[in-house]
C-alpha cells in the first residue's frame, strides 16, 4: 500500500470526480501551489497510484447499448489455464472487466455491446469455442442506475 497524505486524497478525489480539471483549478481547490501540485501528481502518476486517466462515455449514444454481465466455469482451473481464459477475455473489445472470482464462478466479465446479435457473436467467438469453458451464465442490463469509476476513498486523520 502506497502512503497517501490528505493533499493526496483531495488530488484524488478531485481527478476521479472530473479528470479533466486544469491544475490551476485543482491547486485552488485544494490550497497548494500549482507547481505543488503539479509534483504531486506526477508522483501520483509515478507511483502507480493513477494508472490512466480515461473519458466516460455514455453507451446509449455511442450505440454500444446492451451490457452484459457474464459468469465463466472453466472445466479445469490450473493456474495456466486460468491464465490463459483471461488473457483470451482481455483481448476481447466488448470485455470492459474481467475478474478472477471466488467461490462460484471463475470469472465474471463485464461485456458491452451494441445488441443481442452481437453479444451472440462475441459469446461464441469467445465463450463457446473454447474447449476449457465449461458453464456460461450472462445477465442483461435492463436500466443502469449507478455507475462509479472512482474508488471511496477516505482522508488520513492527520
Amino acid at each position: 500500500m502506497i502512503s497517501l497524505d490528505k493533499f493526496d486524497h483531495r488530488i484524488l478525489t478531485l481527478l476521479q470526480d472530473q479528470a479533466d480539471r486544469s491544475n490551476l483549478e485543482i491547486a485552488r481547490l485544494i490550497g497548494l501551489s500549482p507547481a505543488a501540485t503539479l509534483r504531486r501528481i506526477k508522483s501520483l502518476k509515478d507511483r502507480g497510484v493513477i494508472e490512466r486517466v480515461v473519458a466516460i462515455l455514455n453507451p446509449h449514444a455511442t450505440g454500444a447499448g446492451l451490457l452484459a454481465v457474464v459468469e465463466v466455469s472453466l472445466e479445469r482451473q490450473g493456474e495456466h489455464a486460468l491464465q490463459t481464459f483471461a488473457a483470451l477475455a482481455c483481448k476481447q473489445a466488448e470485455v470492459q472487466q474481467c475478474y478472477q472470482v471466488s467461490p462460484g464462478p471463475d470469472f465474471v466479465l463485464i461485456a458491452q455491446v451494441p445488441d443481442m446479435p452481437a453479444y451472440h457473436a462475441f459469446s461464441q467467438r469467445l465463450l463457446a469455442e473454447d474447449a476449457n469453458v465449461r458453464h456460461v451464465k450472462a445477465y442483461f442490463s435492463v436500466a443502469r442506475h449507478a455507475f462509479k469509476a472512482g474508488l471511496n476513498l477516505k482522508a488520513p486523520a492527520r
